[in-house]
């Protein structure tokens, strides 16, 4: 009968160097071994350990300059946002650093004040403002959009904090769409969804519509709360998303409420979104009699170049991952 490899306590919980395993009593031909996973060049983990974005982005610190902080995309996870962290690790270093692209991180340089870095679960990140300009700068609007709903959604800023975010950053790269992302924000949206289907709209050159208002009927009774709302129109819009099969009867009994009080209901899914937004902007358009308010930008023929997700989830509500 074989021997249980060895896999020391203080092993366990994260990454650690040969120095670490050598100390523990380990020597380099155990690490070949099936209990262990090499993460870097002189990097491990127990193979008991799930792959998780915490793991990743433990692995990479290791690697890199003290001087290194997480940002975009990765920064925005560790700050709580709906984001997938998955993929590459984003970091930014001081310009001048000798640190090279490296498999799974991509590097940003850039000079950061004290201000714009702040510690995240023991973690050097860049602030949520400065996270926010640097992805609605980087990111198309939509999904700048997008992220910064997601941040007032959660309470983790205000429009005062964007506005003042704008005025500081008058000078700098950008600004001008940072700007317009900062314009389209909806402190009441509530999913990745819903803003993606409300940019969808405006975009098209479509009203802007209401978000999250409560409706009630002749009597004062409430009968409904839809994700969006033209009043003028009586219209209300929802996004079903993946929790919609899971509470059919009731979103059907809501739905007998809200036309029995007189309102009209459009609801579309995210393949209807993402993959057939001219079906979307159509039925919306004939519900609203025609009306397009301002010239649509690049159109909805180019909405689909433009929407490029940033990984934001799509799982109903906007959720810590």
């Amino acid at each position: 009968m074989g021997r249980t490899a060895l896999v020391p306590k203080e092993l366990r919980d994260g990454p650690f160097t040969l120095a670490d395993a050598l100390r523990a009593g380990l020597d380099r031909w155990h690490l070949e071994g099936a209990s262990w996973r090499r993460i870097g060049p002189t990097l491990y983990v127990w193979a008991g350990l799930p792959d998780t974005p915490e793991l990743k982005i433990e692995a990479v610190r290791r690697r890199l300059p003290p001087t290194a902080v997480f940002s975009g995309l990765t920064a925005a996870w560790l700050h709580g946002l709906d984001v997938e962290a998955g993929g590459s690790i984003e970091v930014t270093i001081p310009k001048g650093t000798g640190v090279s692209g490296r498999s799974g991180i991509v590097v940003r340089r850039a000079a950061l004040t004290p201000g714009e870095v702040v510690n995240v679960r023991a973690l050097r990140v860049t602030s949520l403002l400065r996270t926010i300009s640097d992805l609605s700068v980087r990111l198309s609007v939509t999904e700048g959009v997008v992220i910064v709903d997601m941040a007032l959604h959660a309470g983790l800023a205000s429009m005062a904090d964007l506005k003042t975010l704008c005025v500081a950053r008058a000078r700098g790269v950008g600004v001008a769409k940072l700007r317009r992302v900062v314009g389209y924000a909806e402190p009441a949206a509530e999913s990745p969804m819903e803003s993606r289907l409300r940019m969808l709209l405006v975009l098209d050159g479509l009203p802007r519509p209401q978000a999250q208002v409560s409706l009630h009927d002749k009597n004062g009774r409430f009968v409904g709360r839809p994700d969006l709302y033209y009043p003028d129109h009586q219209l209300g819009i929802e996004y079903d998303g993946g929790t919609h099969r899971a509470s059919l009867a009731e979103d059907n009994r809501r739905q007998n409420k809200l036309i029995g009080a007189g309102f009209r209901l459009l609801r579309f899914t995210a393949a209807e979104v993402l993959h057939h937004p001219d079906s979307v902007t159509t039925q919306v358009r004939a519900m609203l009699g025609g009306r397009r308010i301002f010239p649509a930008g690049a159109g909805i023929r180019g909405y689909p170049s433009d929407f490029k997700p940033a990984g934001a989830g799509t799982r109903g509500k906007f959720a810590p991952p």
